[in-house]
């Protein structure tokens, strides 16, 4: 298929994971079990009552949308240089525009803020554990990634320093 090979798929690179394969179906794999994950919230512990429900609604839909704003813009501010891979297309650019000046990885932020979202929105512990298991992936794959930006972009290091990885303003 002529997108996967746009997107620096191969046969080799799905052999010995050279460009992070594999990576890209553990996150396959994990945002699908957290799909399908049941929830499970802590034995004995109530619903809240409707003054605090609506407030935590509230937190869980501002999360969520705001995860899909993040998603969204980087897709968008990514153009031509979209990959699924964490390593950057032959005939990629840097982008350091729009949702980019904010955060170095929206795509894996917007993951996160929907996971938190939906997490505090059913109030479910099965769903925190997965949220961290998620936000620990993200890291992991972001810190693979930036180790090949850094090696094609030689300004990357300067970008780095400048704009938080997963959280704005905070990480």
């Amino acid at each position: 298929m002529k997108i996967l090979t746009d997107w620096g798929f191969t046969r080799e690179g799905w052999r010995n994971n050279s460009r992070g394969e594999y990576l890209v179906l553990l996150q396959g794999a994990l945002i699908t079990a957290f799909i399908i994950l049941p929830v499970y919230q802590i034995p004995g512990w109530k619903t809240p009552s409707t003054q605090l429900l609506y407030p935590i609604w509230f937190l869980a839909s501002i999360l969520s949308l705001s995860g899909l704003i993040f998603i969204i813009k980087g897709l968008i501010d990514l153009g031509k240089n979209l990959t699924p891979l964490p390593y950057p297309r032959t005939d990629g650019e840097l982008v350091k525009t729009g949702i980019y000046r904010i955060v170095r990885h929206p795509l894996y932020s917007g993951i996160i803020f929907v996971a938190l979202g939906w997490t505090i929105f059913q109030i479910s512990l099965s769903h925190f554990i997965a949220t961290a298991i998620l936000i620990l992936f993200l890291d992991i794959k972001a810190r693979r990634e930036e180790t090949w930006l850094s090696e094609k972009y030689p300004d990357y290091s300067d970008y780095r320093q400048q704009v938080k990885k997963l959280i704005p303003g905070i990480y």
